[in-house]
């Protein structure tokens, strides 16, 4: 049974945060509000946690995950960035952009893009994962909160509590949020190309 957290949208509550930090660290799969929609996240290194968000997505191995990173020294642990790309990912974060780069070794084999050896990252712009992020010391591994066959992402946290209770560890709400994922932009060979249009501006990449 998933734990349930209300936690205020700008002021979250420090006990909660650490509470559902804790909760991660465990091993435990969390759903979590974003400047974009809810998203589900785990610790980096879990690969139980990875194979049940994919089951619970409908998802296959090829699916790529995000690495939800606090800053961009943080990020740049991760992910190869050359200065033209510097540029334009520092210009657009945070926000609500996902950004495919070419990994670093920090990053676990089996989350990258097995032909590429990318990985998409990003830098949300919510004061909910931002606490989170700085609590857990460490990027939060992601995927949208979309379930099979629905259009939309989730985007009310009691109702997720209540649909998916038995295959969380942990619900954070924080009041509404966004309905419509990232704008995905792939950078991996040097030059922008749209991969997903979504709540981020695109013209800057296009």
């Amino acid at each position: 049974m998933a734990r349930y957290f209300d936690v205020h949208p700008v002021n979250p509550q420090p006990r909660s945060i650490h509470q559902v930090a804790d909760i991660i660290r465990a091993g435990g799969l969390v759903a979590y509000p974003t400047d974009s929609c809810y998203a589900l996240g785990a610790q980096l290194g879990n690969q139980d946690a990875k194979d049940r968000i994919l089951r619970l997505r409908g998802l296959d191995e090829r699916h790529d995950f995000t690495l939800i990173c606090a800053d961009f020294a943080q990020l740049g642990q991760f992910v190869h960035v050359d200065n033209a790309v510097f540029r334009a990912v520092k210009a657009a974060t945070p926000g609500s952009y996902t950004f495919i780069l070419p990994a670093t070794k920090e990053v676990p084999r089996r989350l990258l893009h097995p032909k590429k050896k990318t990985v998409g990252v990003r830098i949300p712009d919510h004061p909910v994962v931002r606490a989170l992020l700085a609590e857990l010391g460490e990027p939060i591994l992601s995927s949208t909160l979309l379930l099979p066959g629905e259009e939309d992402p989730m985007t009310d946290g009691w109702q997720i509590k209540e649909t998916l209770d038995h295959q969380l560890d942990a619900v954070i709400d924080a009041g509404e949020c966004g309905d419509v994922p990232t704008t995905v932009v792939d950078l991996s060979a040097g030059y922008a190309e749209i991969a997903r249009y979504g709540a981020g501006d695109p013209e800057p990449f296009e």
